[in-house]
């Protein structure tokens, strides 16, 4: 492990070489300036991981230093020490941006004590850095198209407001990113993002999870629990999947957005929530409207600001930026050798109608970064949907019935247990086709529990982008 680099800075030598012998002691490096001009070129050159800084030196004091550091090296956390403290040079001292201020003579352990707390505390912040800025580069919009950059200027409109705004477009094209990426560049950016699917929690749990519960509201409900618009307070929530919300909860999010206050199950107390709502969708709510599916003065509130994210059909000439950039990332996060790919491979890819859109290409490209033998990904490489779209329906192959989802070919059962897993799967796809991919009214028509539906979704890795 690399051991804590330390720049100490004071004019007098018996300090510098005492603190050199407590802090090597330690086992951290130590580097020493006797000036300040000297210590800021130190700091430059070396990149210390913290500095100790004395106030009171010849020419440039310790407080102008602190202020060079703090302008060439924001991050980097500075321990101030005097031998002649008062209360006005300490509260300057942090004004200026000092961790601490330690008065002369001081104690070893004291010194060692802050030391720590400044290290542990800029390790912290290194971390949450690099957290953040991993999550952005994960949630980052791809693309130079027109119908992008139209999507871009929509969202910069919307950002700085506190309109709601309803995200529009099919399955796979890039909702959420719309929503993080709003939020980021919102008032909002350093409160919570607290995203919610709203198809994907059981009818009977969406109230508790949206609005929270009291203890004993309910069988089960043997705890208190705080509700995801409570959670959001001062922050955005993104309802994702709004469409498949039931009437009642409908009602209670109107509320939420007409007063803005929710109300805990089994609770008579209203709790007043500043939240930024978005939601999206796959539906045509309009339809859904006039079907009786969806409230109209929900859609209403809704749709302040409606933001339309087009099909990745629809924008071809970005393909080729997406998948360069999904390499890049699973490169990144295999720590893997860099691939290339052939032209023949990449125009393949963007002739390719992409029916699950930016979701289907990212699993393909994470495939073929997997699968693909060599350092090159060529035609061989890519999915047989992909090489030869003629052969398709509607943009994906036409797979028997009893073909398992993701298999480049049917494969017969060979037991009894995989003749009725198929024939599960079959009918499961069938039906969701029939009913437009509506989980709800699937579950409705084929007698069974929503929660249980998607249990069988996922054991049989059932989806609309690949068997839609």
């Amino acid at each position: 492990m690399p051991k804590f680099r330390i720049l100490v800075i004071d004019d007098e030598a018996a300090i510098r070489d005492s603190l050199r012998m407590t802090l090597e002691y330690e086992g951290y490096e130590c580097i020493l300036a006797a000036t300040g001009p000297e210590g800021l070129t130190l700091a430059d050159r070396e990149l210390p991981d913290l500095v100790l800084l004395d106030v009171k030196m010849p020419g440039m004091d310790g407080l102008e230093v602190l202020e060079r550091l703090r302008a060439a090296h924001e991050t980097l956390p500075v321990i101030v020490v005097s031998g002649h403290g008062t209360i006005s040079t300490a509260v300057e001292a942090t004004k200026k941006g000092a961790f601490d201020f330690i008065e002369k003579p001081f104690a070893s352990d004291r010194v060692l004590l802050s030391l720590r707390h400044a290290l542990d505390q800029r390790q912290l912040r290194d971390e949450n850095r690099t957290l953040k800025r991993a999550v952005e580069v994960r949630h980052q919009m791809i693309g130079d198209s027109a119908a992008l950059r139209s999507v871009m200027t929509a969202i910069g409109k919307a950002a700085p407001t506190n309109a709601t705004v309803l995200i529009q477009g099919e399955s796979g094209v890039g909702k959420e990113l719309v929503a993080r990426t709003i939020h980021r560049n919102s008032l909002r950016s350093r409160e919570r993002f607290v995203q919610v699917n709203c198809a994907a929690i059981p009818e009977e749990l969406i109230e508790s999870e949206l609005f929270g519960h009291e203890k004993g509201s309910f069988t089960g409900a043997t705890e208190k629990q705080t509700g995801k618009f409570e959670q959001a307070d001062r922050g955005t929530i993104f309802l994702d999947e709004v469409g498949d919300m039931s009437p009642k909860t409908q009602a209670k999010v109107l509320r939420v957005l007409q007063e803005g206050e929710v109300e805990r199950l089994g609770s008579a107390r209203t709790i007043k929530v500043d939240v930024r709502v978005i939601a999206a969708t796959n539906k045509n709510l309009e339809e859904e409207i006039e079907k009786g599916n969806f409230r109209e003065d929900l859609y209403f509130r809704l749709a302040v600001i409606p933001i339309y994210v087009p099909p990745l059909r629809e924008r071809p000439e970005d393909v080729p930026l997406l998948v360069r950039h999904y390499m890049d990332y699973f490169c990144r996060e295999s720590n893997a050798r860099p691939r290339r790919i052939t032209n023949a491979a990449m125009e393949a890819l963007s002739r390719y109608r992409w029916k699950g859109n930016i979701r289907e290409l990212r699993n393909t490209v994470e495939r073929m970064m997997i699968m693909a033998p060599g350092d090159t990904i060529d035609l061989p490489d890519l999915p047989g949907a992909v090489r030869t779209p003629g052969a398709t329906t509607g943009g994906r192959v036409a797979a028997p019935a009893h073909a398992v989802s993701g298999a480049s070919e049917a494969v017969a059962p060979g037991t009894l247990r995989e003749f009725k897993d198929n024939a599960e799967r079959a009918f499961l796809v069938q039906k969701l086709r029939e009913h437009g991919w509506n989980i709800s009214k699937t579950a409705e028509v084929i007698d069974t529990p929503r929660s249980n539906l998607y249990k069988k979704l996922e054991q049989y890795q059932i989806s609309q982008e690949s068997d839609g």
